[in-house]
């Protein structure tokens, strides 16, 4: 601690009472006159004035986040369909991600349009967005099909996928759009579906044969394969295919999926489901946008849009396993339905049925052809290596379950 210096009174002066009073009084002003014996009067000094009251702090700015733009998207799927579950996780992303600056109001089948119409309303601007699949709209080409479930090309749905984002699948895909008249929509695929089952009959389908004349629905190409093998093709929206086949419209029908079948009713109302076909040995979902509203959005909103869609890829996929594998089940403890494979006869059929028709609407549409051509020449080393370097899963699960899987 520094101490303060200490004056000393003169060692032959000695204080007198008179002297202490004037430095007790002095000691108030304390100036160096006073010390040094000045008997001068200090003037007051002035009267301190009050404090002002503190001005009152300004308010924080605080950040106001721009009004949300709100996109209407429509689904082809009724409110019951796991599709529409799928539908729904993809929509949860964007919302998420988007942080308040974006938003997707979903709506079920039917709120604005008819399912096979949410392409054309997209397109028109009556809504914003939909969430289907191409062969919901391949009247107007049968190319759409090609991107979902068309011909068999050699791959499953995931390599089919790494096609059309990495294989040329979607540059094709935005050319063929404006050459249908639906150049005012941005699409995206996701979900990387299993293969669709032959689907229910009334009895079992043991060859090939036992399809002629049958009253059968499915859609897409599959219609044009079914066709030439001689069944009678009707294309349904999902939630119709369960009244039709109680009014006897059709006999036998294939939707896409265990969950979506038993979700339908189809097990109280038809006991054979039959299981693996070529018919749409892979499909995904086409998620497009109005183009105009996508086209007014920043770029990272864009992004959005498109990440979202590879998320719900694997969503909707990891979905799809624990729900088709446990109703599959139920289906059969449960409704006691007779779950069976598909004989690899009619299997053969099918592909010798795909092959005159690929061929047939290659050489009536240059566009059908360069498609498949694109697709076949990635599916040559990309599906070669697949299968060469696979392993044997179904070996696999037979040794460790000790159960034989039918074939």
């Amino acid at each position: 601690m520094i101490k303060k210096p200490i004056t000393a009174e003169p060692a032959d002066v000695k204080p007198t009472s008179t002297r202490r009073k004037f430095l007790i009084g002095a000691a108030a002003a304390t100036t160096v006159a006073a010390i040094a014996g000045c008997a001068k009067e200090e003037p007051p000094k002035p009267v301190a004035k009050a404090p002002e009251p503190a001005k009152p702090a300004a308010a924080p700015a605080v950040a106001v986040k721009p009004t949300a733009v709100v996109l209407k998207m429509q689904g082809a799927w009724g409110a019951k369909d796991i599709f529409n579950e799928m539908a729904e996780e993809y929509v949860k992303r964007v919302n998420d991600m988007a942080d308040g600056r974006l938003r997707i109001d979903y709506l079920v089948a039917g709120a604005v349009v008819k399912p096979f119409e949410v392409m054309d309303a997209t397109n028109k601007g009556v809504i914003d967005a939909a969430h289907s699949v191409p062969v919901y709209w391949y009247g107007k080409s049968k190319v759409a099909s090609l991107f979902g479930s068309g011909p068999i090309n050699g791959m499953d749905a995931h390599q089919t996928l790494a096609w059309i984002w990495r294989g040329g699948g979607i540059q094709l895909y935005n050319e063929l759009l404006p050459k249908l008249g639906l150049d005012n929509v941005v699409g995206f695929f996701a979900m990387p579906m299993p293969t669709q089952p032959l689907g229910w009959f009334k009895k079992p389908i043991k060859t090939a044969a036992d399809l002629k004349g049958l009253k059968y629905r499915t859609v897409g190409l599959a219609a044009d394969l079914f066709q030439e093998m001689g069944a009678k093709v009707t294309q349904l929206p999902g939630g119709e295919i369960i009244p039709a086949l109680e009014r006897g419209v059709i006999d036998a029908f294939e939707f896409n999926n265990p969950t979506s079948d038993m979700r339908f009713g189809a097990q109280d109302v038809i006991k054979n489901y039959m299981m693996g076909s070529y018919h749409q040995a892979m499909e995904f979902f086409e998620i497009v946008i109005n183009k105009k509203k996508f086209q007014a959005l920043s770029k990272d909103l864009q992004a959005v849009l498109q990440y979202a869609a590879e998320a719900a890829n694997s969503s909707n996929y990891w979905t799809a396993m624990d729900n088709y594998s446990r109703d599959l089940q139920d289906l059969i403890n449960k409704h006691k339905v007779n779950v069976s494979r598909t004989p690899q006869s009619i299997m053969v059929e099918q592909l010798k049925a795909w092959d005159g028709l690929t061929k047939k609407l290659s050489d009536e549409d240059p566009f059908f052809k360069k498609v498949v051509e694109s697709q076949r020449a990635f599916a040559k080393r990309v599906a070669y290596y697949v299968w060469l370097n696979e392993a044997d899963y179904k070996l696999g699960y037979e040794h460790v379950f000790k159960v034989k899987i039918p074939s």
